[in-house]
């Protein structure tokens, strides 16, 4: 009986990564680019705790805000990332990563 239970295991941990994106979208300057970092980096301990998978995009997002802060080398490190573990993100990742080493 148990092994036709549902366990409900997620594929990844999404942690507060859509909410933040939503809000971002469409309250935009509702939450600062520092918080949102601090947000997501104490998801990312969670993730690895868990030891489980951010979603695609995650990394891509985090970039973004350490770019907005002036983090360049923590914004390279977490395109790579992006584009390590979700290959398909490579094209963008590497106009992104070319941005920054301008």
């Amino acid at each position: 009986m148990t092994a036709c239970a549902n366990q409900n295991r997620q594929l990844y941990h999404w942690g507060s990564y859509e909410n933040m994106v939503y809000v971002s979208y469409y309250e935009p300057g509702k939450q600062s680019s520092d918080s949102q970092i601090i947000e997501m980096e104490k998801d990312l301990e969670k993730a690895r705790a868990a030891n489980k998978t951010l979603p695609p995009g995650n990394y891509a997002h985090l970039g973004y805000l350490y770019f907005q802060t002036g983090q360049l080398d923590k914004a390279l490190a977490a395109f790579q990332t992006e584009k390590t573990i979700f290959p398909e993100s490579t094209i963008y990742m590497d106009r992104l990563i070319a941005q920054i080493k301008k």
